[in-house]
């Protein structure tokens, strides 16, 4: 049986039943060089955990993609984290080894590169590879880079594209989320063991506000603003948190059900109160107001990191990288997954956004291009 086939037949499973998880546990900048514009012409280019009773055989499509080399790489290149931002409906993705910021216009087809972060040679997992420009977080004016080179959060103007102030930080920042509400940027910072609050109530200079000790490694995040809470992972401890937005301590510990890989990404549907955690191979169904309780579990594939869920369509997307490819899936109002369609992809593609029209977004860091998927109709 070829692979797409294989994917297809056992797509046609929904998302398993439910299980109980262990019960909550309370715990106790100087300006640089302007932006380049670039113009690059586009080509073309999971089995889920069985449940009590499978779902009745439907339809699942199967995506095309068409791809944009990202400006001035070859591949392969160091890119972890990329972000949608809504108000001028463009991509962010940070690329390491060109130490720059490559924003997608999508309605122009267009890559607008903005350079200056300073980049670094670092070893990880016995490998040599770029550090540099690997987050970013869209705020109000501005979207923050986060740079591992330089453990720095950078300031960069929404509309002019200029690269403004930095900020270091005590540790290499990892994953960023913006809190309108409060006018903070919220970091990951895995090494130091925190997350790091950044004061941007002045959107252009950032201010260090405080630091939260984690007891793990911080990986992932989600913004549940409405709740008042930030949710994020422990990979050292396959555990998932969920942090007070004011207080700034930790309401909850659940089991992320992860095994000895760890957890992931993670993201968050507000209104239904669910919460996806994303496993090397699977995402796991939490109930955030029944304690962390397990709903289901989603197989999508080996290589899962960061994945996106757009809660106004109740579509979760998950890239895995070693599979290489590409899952969506609706939320049931049972708290189940069913699958919408797939796609292929590229080994090592690995973490997927959507804009507002639900086109997929994903970087094929092998061959230095960003996978555009058409959503599907």
């Amino acid at each position: 049986m070829t692979r797409s086939h294989l994917a297809i037949s056992l797509l046609f499973f929904a998302c398993g039943a439910s299980t109980t998880a262990p019960p909550t546990t309370p715990d106790p900048a100087p300006t640089v060089p302007s932006a380049t514009t670039v113009t690059t012409a586009a080509s073309t280019a999971p089995t889920s955990v069985p449940a009590n009773k499978p779902a009745p055989v439907s339809s699942v499509t199967e995506l095309a993609s068409r791809y944009v080399p990202l400006p001035g790489a070859t591949g392969p290149v160091t890119v972890d984290y990329i972000v949608f931002e809504p108000r001028l409906a463009r991509v962010w993705v940070p690329v390491g080894d060109t130490g720059s910021a490559d924003v997608y216009d999508i309605a122009t087809n267009t890559f607008t590169r903005v350079d200056g972060f300073k980049t670094a040679e670092r070893e990880a997992h016995g490998k040599k590879r770029m550090a540099g420009p690997s987050s970013a977080a869209v705020g109000q004016g501005f979207v923050y880079v986060g740079n591992r080179a330089t453990s720095e959060v950078c300031a960069v103007d929404e509309k002019t594209l200029k690269l403004g102030a930095c900020l270091k930080l005590l540790a290499a920042p990892d994953g960023l989320a913006y809190v309108a509400s409060v006018k903070e940027v919220w970091v990951t910072t895995p090494k130091g063991q925190s997350l790091t609050i950044l004061d941007a109530s002045n959107p252009h200079t950032l201010k260090p506000k405080s630091v939260i000790k984690m007891p793990g490694q911080p990986e992932g995040y989600a913004l549940d603003e409405a709740g008042g809470v930030f949710y994020t992972n422990l990979e050292d401890k396959n555990q998932t948190l969920a942090v007070d937005l004011k207080t700034h301590t930790i309401k909850a510990t659940w089991s992320a059900g992860c095994a000895e890989d760890g957890p992931r990404g993670v993201a968050v549907d507000s209104l239904r109160k669910i919460v996806f955690v994303a496993c090397t191979s699977r995402v796991q169904v939490l109930d955030a107001g029944q304690n962390g309780a397990s709903r289901c579990q989603l197989d999508t594939g080996t290589g899962v990191d960061n994945i996106e869920y757009v809660e106004g369509t109740r579509t979760l997307y998950v890239a895995a990288g070693k599979a290489a490819q590409l899952t969506l899936a609706r939320l049931g109002d049972q708290g189940k997954l069913s699958v919408l369609a797939t796609g292929v992809t590229a080994e090592g593609a690995r973490n997927a956004v959507a804009d507002a029209n639900g086109n997929v977004y994903v970087v094929d860091s092998i061959n230095a291009r960003l996978l555009v998927f058409a959503a599907p109709k």
